[in-house]
């Protein structure tokens, strides 16, 4: 991926029961990208999502929360 290593986290509301994700946010500003994986298999593969798509996504979700 990159020479600089993602710092995972994940939301403090992450309490689903083990359906979570988790978030590289460093990368951001150095490659933008943002790095995602599944909280479950933190060994598993990880997708590299554009920063603008990331950005667009977590808008969209926000607005849903907004209209609910």
């Amino acid at each position: 991926m990159t020479s600089e290593s993602p710092r995972w986290f994940k939301s403090s509301y992450s309490e689903n029961g083990g359906a979570c994700i988790e978030i590289a946010a460093n990368l951001v500003a150095a490659h933008g990208v943002v790095p995602v994986r599944d909280s479950k298999n933190p060994t598993g593969p990880s997708l590299l999502v554009p920063s603008s798509a990331w950005s667009s996504f977590v808008a969209a979700v926000k607005d849903e929360d907004v209209a609910a």
